[in-house]
């Protein structure tokens, strides 16, 4: 089959895509940035990328009309107050797309929405109703699937979930942690994704997929701890405002504020399976919430975490296109530039690589995470993001308060652009040229604030800067 892959940049589109490939079909990556996206050498002969963002008229001309199935993956939640909207309009540009296609009436969409089986939906869940709908009124056939907790690594629910019970051994939380759920492994989600495909039996209908576990958040808290082998603790308070439940996670866990704000919303509403009809039909068996917890940590200790949701632009604070910020610009910019003579390029290339998250910044960690509170007390992201691979980075990962901008080991250049809160906008580059490492931050301030900003760090780059470079090149100051 020829798919057509939207969200393929996405937690769920990058893991998708290998294997779709795999059970032999050619995929249409279909992407907002295609500086955000480079598929595997070894998918490149059964891969197409496609620059389409449905939020523009102008780019549907890209979407291809020879496709005979598409998996519609693209959320806005978070992205802005009024992502309902935003969701219910790319919903409608999706159908024109579609509609252009060849035998447009054969083709099958496969939706990743919610469960919305209760009479009072949260916001989030409200929204995914909606563009189902709208979707039902395209001309294709639409086969639905209804996830509620997704297990995995990188995975927004499982990541703040790991949060909270590795952190903090006695919780005081609030009461939606007695709200029941139905959580499934993300093996089992795409086993069931790409399952459905072509199947004419789920053609125009939904499907609630789920694990056999049906449990609150408290015990899926515990169970966690008990995987673990972790002693935890957790009291339930009656009254916790959703404001304060949305601080609680913000400040404890990696997510956003506004992230936060969305999960506080749905985690009031029970998320449980109405039957089990589809793992039936396509002779699959889903895990138990154990099975995948313990599938997951297997993959964490081999370093083997292919997507996270901290990658996603929404993870940040603000929508930006990476590709508007490829040419650092030079006009009315403060820099600070350093060199230093290397003696193993293959070396220094993979401390590069290496930077952020758990190995830190090479010099002054300490001042690297007080700078992450700071940011986390004004509303921004923080270094609790962290990164999703330890060793390889690829344009749009997220990297604590960065996002990167370019990786080429090739071109022995890495340029990161930041995402913490600032009043201006700022670039940390890092190249290798003639046999020298060179170092360069480049600050454009946004008026007095800025350049205020910019001089009352300005001591602390002397050592922080210096040292961070020579602690990556592992060499005597030149």
């Amino acid at each position: 089959m020829r798919i057509l892959l939207t969200g393929a940049t996405g937690y769920i589109g990058k893991r998708l895509l290998p294997q779709l490939v795999h059970e032999g079909h050619f995929v249409y990556c279909c992407v907002r940035d295609k500086t955000r996206f480079s598929p595997p050498p070894s998918l490149a002969d059964a891969t197409e990328v496609v620059e389409v963002d449905f939020l523009k008229e102008e780019t549907l001309h890209a979407v291809p009309k020879d496709i005979d199935a598409a998996y519609y993956l693209m959320h806005s939640m978070s992205a802005s107050k009024s992502y309902a909207s935003l969701e219910l309009e790319t919903a409608d540009r999706f159908i024109r797309a579609l509609s252009r296609a060849d035998q447009a009436q054969q083709i099958q969409v496969i939706y990743l929405s919610g469960m919305v089986n209760e009479e009072h939906l949260s916001k989030h869940l409200l929204s995914r109703k909606a563009v189902e709908e709208r979707l039902e009124s395209g001309p294709f056939h639409l086969t639905t699937l209804r996830a509620g907790i997704i297990i995995g690594s990188g995975s927004a629910s499982f990541e703040i979930l790991r949060d909270l019970v590795e952190k903090l051994p006695v919780m005081i939380t609030p009461k939606w942690v007695n709200t029941r759920c139905q959580p499934i492994g993300i093996r089992d989600v795409l086993d069931l994704l790409t399952g459905v495909a072509g199947v004419s039996e789920t053609y125009d209908r939904n499907f609630d997929i789920a694990g056999p576990d049906i449990l609150t958040y408290r015990e899926m808290m515990l169970g966690y701890a008990k995987v673990r082998k972790l002693n935890r603790w957790i009291y339930t308070v009656p009254v916790m405002t959703p404001r304060l439940s949305s601080y609680w996670l913000y400040f404890v866990t990696s997510t956003s504020y506004k992230l936060a704000t969305s999960l506080v919303d749905s985690m009031k509403v029970e998320v449980v399976a109405r039957n089990h009809d589809l793992p039936g039909m396509l002779g699959l068996k889903p895990a138990s919430y154990e099975t995948s917890l313990r599938r997951t940590f297997r993959k964490i200790k081999q370093q083997e975490i292919i997507s996270s949701w901290k990658d996603s632009l929404v993870s940040g604070v603000m929508d930006l296109q990476l590709s508007d910020f490829l040419e650092v610009p030079e006009y009315g910019c403060l820099t600070d530039e350093r060199s230093t003579l290397i003696d193993d390029e293959n070396a220094v290339i993979d401390r590069i690589w290496s930077i952020g998250g758990e190995k830190g910044w090479y010099y002054a960690n300490r001042l690297w995470r007080l700078r992450g509170l700071i940011d986390k007390l004004f509303g921004g992201v923080g270094l609790r993001r962290g990164r999703t691979s330890p060793s390889e980075l690829s344009a749009g990962d997220a990297v604590d308060f960065w996002r990167v901008l370019y990786a080429s080991k090739e071109d022995k250049r890495l340029l990161l652009f930041a995402e913490m809160k600032l009043p201006g906008e700022a670039w940390l580059e890092f190249k290798i040229r003639d046999g020298r490492l060179h170092q360069k931050a480049t600050f454009r301030p946004k008026g007095l604030a800025g350049r205020l900003y910019w001089f009352g760090v300005l001591p602390f780059h002397f050592f922080v800067f210096e040292g961070m470079m020579q602690s990556i090149a592992k060499a005597k100051p030149h």
